[in-house]
């Protein structure tokens, strides 16, 4: 039996020092077109913006509304927040979650596997454009990518309203419009640079960067959430 289900089982491919332990500084590796491959295990640096999506932002260009919403929401401490009710987490959240995501590529487009719920997405690289009109809004849209550069540089439109950005309750419409770029600076660490735009919830678009690091040597375990029987007790600080 391989010890612990894979979770020491060497990374192929893994640049190391010469003592065998991961080389997160070595160069960027990079596909056969010549742009950086991303493909890999990654997870956010820090829980800082699961918390505060906004926590290097100045001024949040808040809405009326949106900002009587927010406040209402950090007020109550969580207790309406979507993931207590083992809900999916969407974009950009996931990409601040304290555990870690794998990073595939395909010809015609990148997969991105989220070791929390199981959650997926699919980011077409093959050209299409962003559905005008959609059907079925969903936590994670609906996402094209394309290279800029060194960059990748994506585009998620045709979410629903229900998610929340972070844990504080940053609130959206189904405006809401997310651009990221992903910037792998060396083989272990990985800028995501996040816009906002949503028109129905901010007076102008608002952006972070999301630091993130590779994550060596492990592999994506299960991650079931079945029934979560907190809510009941989290009525916020006025109950």
């Amino acid at each position: 039996m391989a010890p612990a289900q894979w979770l020491e089982y060497p990374t192929k491919g893994l640049p190391r020092t010469p003592d065998g332990k991961p080389n997160l500084a070595a160069p960027t590796q990079r596909l056969p077109n010549g742009k950086p491959d991303l493909s890999g295990m990654w997870v956010a640096d820090n829980s800082r913006q699961l918390g505060n999506l906004a926590a290097d932002v100045k001024d949040v260009p808040f809405l009326p509304w949106a900002e009587k919403l927010f406040n209402e929401r950090r007020a109550g401490q969580g207790k309406d927040d979507p993931e207590a009710r083992c809900m999916p987490q969407g974009v950009p959240k996931v990409n601040t979650l304290p555990y870690p995501y794998r990073f595939i590529n395909t010809p015609d487009r990148v997969v991105i596997l989220y070791e929390m719920y199981y959650l997926y997405r699919q980011i077409y690289t093959d050209g299409r454009e962003l559905p005008k009109e959609v059907l079925s809004p969903s936590w994670m849209g609906y996402s094209t990518g394309k290279w800029d550069g060194d960059v990748f540089v994506v585009e998620t439109a045709g979410f629903n309203d229900k998610m929340w950005m972070d844990t504080n309750g940053h609130p959206h419409t189904e405006q809401l419009h997310v651009t990221e770029r992903f910037q792998r600076k060396d083989f272990g660490h990985m800028e995501v640079g996040v816009t906002i735009t949503d028109p129905g919830a901010y007076s102008k678009p608002w952006s972070t960067v999301i630091k993130q690091h590779f994550v060596p040597d492990t592999e994506l375990l299960e991650f079931v959430c079945e029934k979560n029987d907190d809510p009941q007790h989290m009525v916020g600080p006025n109950k």
